[in-house]
């Protein structure tokens, strides 16, 4: 399949890490926490994390650790739909297309819940067709973007002239929950919200780029090293300090079976300072520079970020733009790969 666009949205609040550290001194929720839990939180958010600044899309953000479980639904609610239809109707535009010339909308999300899906709320937003097929995809975590480009692939394999889209949504904030466990306080210190859309069809696009070599692994023995748990009716997060380490693993599993043809680039999801540093361990002859300035700008927004990193690469690498690796991972324990090269390449 190939790349006919591709578009971001991030909310309008940004807030440097001081910033966030500033909130969270007057937070009732710190006060709550114990002293080394206090001192973790500042020496990440004033330190050098490998972050600048956050987006959030839940208002309050002092209070926000005391929303209730109803606030933080509806939070995710309003903001999820809001931000997947601002970065597909940029995808659109950058296409050349109507909203009603979509044939199919696959989109992932894992920081909240609603039943019919986020599509449902996209597809009234921007005015789909009402034959257009509507899928969501839930608990796949921050390596979600590759596996829905995968279910993409498959429809446009079945009906080579459609007209798909593909969003990745996460609102993080709609998910921050606060106690004394160090994963816990890490999360809370690096995940951020934004949506990236991309367009895809049978035949070449503006782009130049072909989708293909979808590999994944899986781990479930590892589940409990990343992955969200209900407590209080609220999303928490379990974070294992092994999650670096483990995500460099599997990425270079995944990787291995590329070296035969390697690519010219590798882009990340930029999961956090440590696991890049990690992933740039094991991949020492790779720049993992477009991962870094995403996760400066933003931080992480979980699935959609490794969408940011490619959007960063195309901006900072004009065309052609040759032989990419993209990669992702987080719950499972997961991880995930696809390539992206030029159309006129065999």
């Amino acid at each position: 399949m190939f790349l006919h666009s591709l578009a971001t949205a991030v909310p309008s609040t940004a807030l440097t890490q001081r910033q966030c550290w500033e909130l969270a001194r007057s937070s009732p929720a710190l006060q709550r926490l114990n002293r080394r839990s206090q001192l973790i939180l500042r020496s990440i958010l004033t330190g050098d994390s490998g972050i600048a600044t956050r987006h959030f899309a839940v208002g309050d953000l002092e209070h926000v650790f005391d929303l209730t479980e109803d606030e933080l639904n509806a939070a995710f609610r309003r903001a999820a739909p809001r931000l997947a239809g601002e970065a597909l109707g940029k995808a659109l535009t950058q296409a050349g297309l109507q909203a009603e010339q979509l044939d199919a909308l696959i989109l992932c999300t894992c920081t909240g819940y609603l039943c019919p899906g986020v599509t449902s709320y996209v597809a009234e937003q921007l005015g789909l067709r009402r034959d257009a097929i509507l899928h969501d995809l839930v608990g796949l975590g921050c390596g979600a973007a590759i596996p829905t480009l995968r279910a993409a692939s498959h429809l446009l394999a079945a009906r080579p002239e459609a007209v798909v889209a593909c969003v990745a949504v996460e609102v993080c904030s709609a998910a921050f929950y606060l106690d004394d466990d160090h994963g816990v306080l890490v999360s809370a210190c690096l995940f951020s919200d934004g949506a990236a859309a991309t367009v895809w069809r049978g035949r070449p696009g503006p782009t130049g780029l072909r989708c293909h070599g979808f590999r994944s692994l899986h781990r479930p023995e590892k589940r409990d090293l990343l992955r969200f748990e209900i407590r209080q009716g609220k999303l928490r997060n379990l974070l294992d300090r092994s999650v670096p380490a483990e995500a460099a693993s599997l990425v270079a599993e995944l990787f291995a079976g590329e070296r035969a043809t390697p690519p010219a680039v590798v882009l990340a999801h930029p999961g956090g300072r440590d696991v890049l540093d990690a992933i740039g361990a094991t991949l020492p002859e790779y720049s993992l520079a477009d991962s870094h300035a995403v996760l400066n700008a933003h931080g992480n927004m979980s699935s959609p970020s490794v969408l940011f990193v490619l959007e960063e690469h195309l901006r900072t690498h004009p065309a052609p733009a040759g032989d990419l690796w993209l990669t992702s991972f987080g719950a499972g324990f997961s991880a995930h790969a696809c390539r992206l090269t030029d159309s006129g390449q065999t």
